[in-house]
C-alpha cells in the first residue's frame, strides 16, 4: 500500500472483460515528503479520484482482486481512497519541542 498522486488517466478501447467499465488512472508514488519518487502504477479507481488528488493505493494483486471481486484477474493496483491529510511525527534527529517543567516559571524579561 502506498500514497500517490493522480497524474492522468489511461484510455484503453480494447481491454480484458473484468476491466470493462472501470476507470484506469496513472498514479505517481510519493515519498514521505510528498515528492514523486519516479515510480508509478496504472490503477483501477474505485474511490472516484480525480486529476491531482492524493490517493491511497493497494498495489498487491490478491488484495486488489478481492476489492474488485474478481478471481482470477489481471489487476495489481487499485485506488481505494482519496487522502485528506497525512500527519507525520518529526524525524528522530529533530529535538522535541521544549515545554516548561510543571510548576516552573517562564524566564523574566530584562527591565
Amino acid at each position: 500500500m502506498y500514497i500517490g498522486r493522480v497524474a492522468g488517466s489511461v484510455v484503453a478501447t480494447i481491454k480484458i472483460s473484468h476491466l470493462e467499465g472501470r476507470r484506469l488512472l496513472l498514479v505517481d508514488q510519493l515519498d514521505l515528503s510528498g515528492r514523486e519518487t519516479g515510480d508509478y502504477d496504472i490503477a483501477v479507481d474505485v474511490a472516484q479520484a480525480g486529476l491531482g488528488d492524493t490517493v491511497l493505493v493497494i498495489d498487491e494483486g490478491n488484495g486488489a482482486r478481492q476489492i474488485l471481486g474478481i478471481d482470477p484477474g489481471a489487476v495489481r493496483a487499485v485506488i481505494v481512497g482519496v487522502v485528506d491529510e497525512v500527519a507525520l511525527r518529526p524525524p528522530p534527529d529533530e529535538p522535541a519541542p521544549r515545554t516548561p517543567a510543571r510548576g516552573s516559571l517562564p524566564p523574566r524579561a530584562p527591565h
